[in-house]
């Protein structure tokens, strides 16, 4: 093949790639509107570990399996099979253990939702607090519930229907209480 021929080849051919690369324009409102859903979150993430502060200090320790930040309608992040959050103490040292399988926190408002096997454990004074959802603010310092509860201590039994407690559960108020108090001899 001679060079006048295969210049004479060469030239469709780059013409032809040249249009097929020029032609190739993705427009990026399209490609959202195809491949987003308004109900999937904007964010997802896998084993989440964060720690709030306050001063330099430890104030709550937050562990998730799936975390999911949606922006809109409202801006919320959600936390999926499983949540474990530390209360620590003023001296460093984790005063209770909250976990849940569900957990809300709207951004907007600062009011966090936990739900489904709730427990709160007092890990000093060996208590239990269990329900099926609990709510609290970021910016407070306590803890309620208007559903069922069941608190377990080494002494006795309280069920009531209402709580209200502490980040720490180191005091609690109780609606419509029955307890099971147990005797030692």
């Amino acid at each position: 093949m001679s060079n006048i021929t295969r210049n004479i080849i060469l030239i469709p051919v780059m013409i032809f790639m040249t249009g097929i690369f020029f032609s190739c324009v993705n427009d990026l409102d399209k490609v959202k509107k195809i491949t987003t859903h308004p109900e999937n979150p904007d964010e997802t993430a896998e084993m989440l570990h964060v720690i709030i502060t306050d001063s330099g200090y430890a104030q709550i320790e937050i562990f998730a399996t799936i975390a999911e930040t949606y922006a809109a309608p409202q801006n919320v992040r959600k936390f999926k099979d499983g949540l474990k959050v530390n209360f620590y103490k003023d001296d460093g040292t984790i005063g209770s253990v909250l976990t849940s399988l569900f957990g809300e926190i709207d951004d907007e408002t600062g009011n966090i939702t936990v739900r489904d096997s709730v427990k709160l454990v007092n890990l000093e004074q060996q208590k239990i607090l269990e329900t099926e959802v609990l709510y609290f603010n970021k910016k407070g310092d306590s803890i309620h519930t208007k559903k069922p509860v069941v608190i377990t201590s080494p002494d006795m039994i309280l069920t009531g229907i209402g709580a209200w407690t502490t980040p720490l559960f180191d005091t609690a108020q109780f609606y419509k209480p029955t307890a099971k108090i147990f005797i030692k001899d």
